[in-house]
């Protein structure tokens, strides 16, 4: 079994983290400062146009989809791209969107030990949880990557284009839920956990 993938990711996370720690704990000025706002004013940016991609796949998978309808039940003649594209959008869609999800903090998190920790011990659990995050899509892009290099020959039925575009939204994807993890980690918002019961 090769674990390269692996050990490259845990080096990767491990520097990943500590940066982050070193960068969130410092006070505003100097050079904490300006690689925190550079870092924060990357994920705005990143985060915007992962979010308007994610929100145009899912207007190219509803107008495919409402074509495939149209199609089937009004012409009679199914169309033959439109659930291969329905399909790759959504894709697209889905590992696109976590890199928003995960700036938001909307995804599982860890409110019971937010609640209940607070200083050195937080931080500490906010850590740990960047570190798994980071890891899981740091395998993710590696993996993704492979794959989508392995199908580059193979077509996508119905759609007649590589397999490689469908394929690009994992590593594309694993790469702006990175960048999401770093900025909520370094600029934590919870609105969630404020209305929370």
């Amino acid at each position: 079994m090769n674990v390269v993938p692996l050990q490259v990711t845990g080096a990767a996370t491990l520097a990943v983290v500590l940066l982050a720690l070193w960068v969130g704990s410092g006070p505003g000025g100097g050079t904490r400062g300006t690689i925190r706002a550079a870092l924060l004013r990357l994920d705005r940016i990143v985060t915007f146009i992962a979010a308007l991609l994610a929100c145009l796949a899912l207007a190219i998978a509803v107008l495919a989809g409402l074509w495939q309808v149209f199609a089937r039940f009004a012409t009679e003649t199914p169309s033959i791209w439109s659930e291969a594209l329905v399909r790759t959008a959504l894709v697209w869609m889905a590992y696109i969107g976590v890199g928003v999800a995960l700036r938001a903090g909307a995804l599982v998190s860890i409110d019971v030990a937010h609640r209940l920790t607070g200083g050195v011990l937080r931080r500490a659990i906010e850590a740990a949880s960047l570190a798994c995050t980071l890891s899981f899509l740091g395998v993710t892009f590696w993996f993704g990557w492979i794959m989508a290099q392995r199908v580059q020959f193979q077509e996508m039925a119905g759609l007649e284009v590589s397999m490689s575009w469908g394929y690009a939204a994992i590593p594309l994807g694993a790469a702006f839920a990175m960048l999401g993890a770093i900025g909520h980690f370094l600029d934590r918002r919870n609105e969630e956990l404020e209305s929370a019961v």
